[in-house]
């Protein structure tokens, strides 16, 4: 503590203290010295420690809600075992000038950790879990740079580990990436998760997914599994409508069965390695063997994600007839059997379109 000395003019000099009357400013922590020494060394003592032989053993996840304020975080480390009082955590990140600028999140960590790495943690996000969502239809030229900045790793190692040759030959994949079996889903990682893991996870989930009967069906169409996801993906693409995928995928049974191309614009947009809202008649020339106006049967993989109901769709087409389709402008499809038919429908939607 400080006062102030009183003043050395006129009447009172040569006395200590304040003035009569004077107020006593206190600079400081609000308890007495003592008390704030010992507990200050008491903190930090506890801070190089573990938090003590009684708490739980193995991670806990601790949730930080967008804003909160240390006394939060305090108290849901505590509901979770990691602190055994709240209060003291809470002067122990005063004293040592860190209760500020907590990072939000739901953290994984592990019981026995030290006051002072759960208050780095919480600054730092260190043991944030990375929540990662991956949209059915997503290509991988989308998927990687997603999968990079959520997981905190560089672009470049997302691109080796989806051309990862062991994981290409236990799928029994001949095209050069994993693109189609990074399956679209929700994914949380773990703080600190490395590309080539979360790789893995996401073709895990794939596997997961692949029901052991559809072998049998791949058995019965004659197609190997890469076809069906080919076909599935190109399927995700174009269905706007979820009771619209057999049908569409039931065109392009019919047509490799006819020897006719597919003509599916998705796999033009994909040749040309961008997206465009309308394929123009140009871009059909694109050589690639993924145009599919230029090249019979399926192009050699998939062109994005399927998810489960395309695979289902590309594996049980519906029993119907139809070669040709054209999306009306509320996004339904009109399907033909003949040429004719198909043309006649276009002409209809594109006058409905310009009216």
């Amino acid at each position: 503590m400080h006062s102030g000395s009183a003043s050395r003019a006129g009447r009172g000099e040569g006395r200590s203290g304040p003035p009569r009357g004077a107020r006593r400013r206190t600079v400081g922590p609000r308890f007495p010295r003592r008390r704030g020494v010992a507990i200050a060394a008491a903190l930090l003592l506890a801070a190089t420690s573990a938090c003590g032989s009684s708490s739980p053993e193995g991670y806990g996840r601790v949730t930080i809600p967008q804003g909160a304020a240390f006394r939060t975080a305090a108290d849901s480390l505590h509901a979770e075992g990691f602190v055994s009082s709240p209060w003291l955590f809470r002067v122990y990140a005063r004293v040592t000038g860190r209760d500020r600028q907590i990072r939000a999140g739901t953290y994984v960590l592990e019981h026995g950790l030290s006051w002072n790495e759960l208050v780095n943690a919480l600054r730092k996000g260190q043991g944030i879990e990375r929540r990662v969502t991956i949209p059915e239809g997503w290509s991988l030229a989308q998927i990687v740079p997603e999968l990079a900045t959520n997981l905190g790793v560089p672009e470049d190692s997302v691109r080796a580990a989806v051309r990862d040759p062991a994981l290409r030959s236990e799928l029994g994949i001949t095209t050069p990436t994993l693109e189609g079996y990074l399956f679209p889903d929700t994914y949380i990682f773990s703080y600190g998760t490395q590309a080539r893991a979360a790789v893995q996870e996401l073709v895990r989930h794939f596997e997961e997914v692949w029901q052991p009967q559809w072998n049998d069906r791949l058995r019965e169409l004659g197609m190997s599994r890469n076809d069906v996801v080919t076909l599935a993906s190109i399927i995700e693409k174009e269905a706007r409508l979820a009771e619209e995928r057999p049908v569409i995928s039931a065109v392009y049974h019919n047509r490799l069965r006819l020897g006719m191309p597919l003509q599916a614009d998705p796999t033009v947009q994909y040749a040309l390695g961008e997206h465009h809202d309308r394929v123009l008649y140009r871009d059909l020339e694109v050589e690639s063997p993924y145009n599919t106006y230029r090249h019979t049967g399926l192009p050699p993989g998939p062109i994005a994600s399927p998810g489960k109901a395309s695979i289902e769709a590309a594996l049980y087409p519906a029993s119907v007839p139809y070669l040709y389709f054209v999306a009306d402008s509320d996004g339904h499809h009109e399907f033909r059997t003949t040429f004719k038919e198909h043309r006649e429908a276009k002409e209809r939607i594109r006058r409905d379109r310009g009216k």
